[in-house]
């Protein structure tokens, strides 16, 4: 059986000795990039080894591709190699916020065509509220053949982004706080505002009030009555730099709304040239 979207911590610890599972920690912090690294060193899953989201997840900045740009796809599979992942690895990535870091990993997974990736529901404080064992030892990780067959759908650049506007779909979806939606609190990027048409949906409403994600058929209805008769193939999803987009996504994919997209530029990109259109306010 692959798991594809979420896995469970008891699935979880039932695999830390297969040796065709792979665990990766994407435990970040935006405001202090070395946490993550720091919380991992400290202690982490058996096994488990570390995922950086700038220097691994993303590619550098030129100042017009957003804060968290996509690494070249060979770029990325090479280094899913070192982290010892081939074609066949089930793969679980997990955090401490939520999923959101984790689902970035997940997203860029399917990306370069691989399918069995999960995100641990609830993270890393499921996993130490099971409880189960840690460590702070760090894996001996023997290099894996990844070969990319990158996904060119999943994926929508700021060029199609802006020749959609005006039109019914795709149905633009800002995974943004609401705040930030309507150009009230931007603290990140230049520029405050949304996307001309988009509609929030703030991806901390995919969790309850465990940390993990809510149940599919809540998050079904949840999704419905924002996308109402728009197919989930005709939707596209952004937030500031393409990361809490991919839990809105992820959700989505738990909910059995499948085949949406991800516009990973998103509002970094966007506003990078100022020619483009912005919307404040709800409108």
């Amino acid at each position: 059986m692959n798991f594809t979207t979420l896995i469970s911590v008891a699935d979880l610890a039932g695999h830390l000795d297969d040796p065709n599972w792979v665990i990766c920690d994407c435990r970040h912090d935006l405001a202090d990039t070395g946490a993550g690294r720091r919380a991992y060193r400290k202690s982490h899953l058996p096994g488990a080894r570390f995922v950086h989201l700038d220097e691994d997840l993303s590619a550098p900045m030129t100042g017009r591709n957003g804060r968290h740009p996509l690494p070249d796809p060979e770029r990325f599979a090479r280094r899913a190699s070192e982290l010892g992942i081939s074609n066949s690895s089930q793969v679980v990535a997990y955090d401490a916020s939520g999923g959101y870091y984790a689902a970035r990993m997940w997203w860029m997974l399917r990306w370069l065509g691989h399918e069995a990736v999960a995100v641990l529901d609830g993270g890393w404080n499921a996993w130490l509220n099971a409880p189960h064992s840690i460590t702070n030892q760090l894996p001996k990780i023997e290099a894996a053949g990844f070969t990319a067959r990158a996904r060119t759908d999943l994926a929508r650049d700021a060029n199609t982004v802006a020749a959609s506007l005006g039109k019914r779909v795709p149905l633009l979806l800002d995974a943004r706080a609401p705040d930030r939606f309507r150009g009230e609190n931007e603290t990140l990027d230049p520029v405050a505002g949304h996307i001309p048409g988009a509609v929030n949906r703030f991806f901390k409403l995919n969790l309850d009030a465990t940390g993990g994600f809510k149940p599919p058929a809540a998050l079904r209805q949840d999704f419905e009555a924002i996308l109402g008769a728009v197919p989930p193939s005709e939707v596209v999803h952004y937030c500031g730099s393409g990361v809490t987009a991919c839990h809105n996504l992820l959700a989505m994919e738990v909910a059995g709304l499948t085949g949406s997209r991800l516009y990973p530029g998103s509002w970094s990109e966007w506003v990078s040239d100022r020619s483009r259109p912005v919307a404040i306010g709800n409108d």
